[in-house]
């Protein structure tokens, strides 16, 4: 009987196409909500500029950096074969970057920056998210055509 590695849970490519999309519409959706939470009191007008100024700030993160990630995730499942590890849905460098990225997130909400201004970052970067799952959420329903 062949031993199963638990320290290495192997996965088809089609898994990390969907674990990809999913981990970063879930991250993005997080982002959203946080933004959503700090403008309850903020008026009207005030609300629709931070979410006016998310929405640009999210396609220009969305058009000018993430796309070029997800891209370059592509091009790396894609041509895998067989069972890969689970984790390997994004590169160890990115584990990195996302530790640090974590960790600004975190000092910047409990900073004395005004929530009102942080919310148009988090709206933005949420919203990009969001935006760059949607490609990944396509290629994992094309892959899962053509099978």
């Amino acid at each position: 009987m062949r031993k199963r590695n638990i320290f290495n849970p192997a996965v088809t490519k089609s898994v990390l196409l969907f674990l990809a999309g999913f981990v970063w519409l879930c991250v993005g959706t997080m982002l959203l909500v946080f933004a959503y939470s700090w403008l309850p009191d903020a008026p009207g007008t005030t609300s629709f500029v931070v979410y006016g100024f998310g929405v640009v700030v999210a396609l220009l993160v969305h058009h000018l950096g993430f796309l070029k990630i997800v891209d370059k995730n592509l091009e790396r499942i894609l041509p895998m074969v067989g069972k890969k590890c689970l984790f390997s849905f994004i590169t160890w460098k990115s584990y990195i970057l996302i530790i640090v990225m974590v960790a600004m997130g975190a000092l910047l909400r409990h900073s004395t920056f005004p929530q009102r201004y942080l919310a148009i970052l988090y709206a933005g970067i949420g919203l990009a998210l969001i935006l760059s799952s949607l490609r990944y959420i396509r290629v994992f329903i094309s892959e899962m055509r053509n099978k």
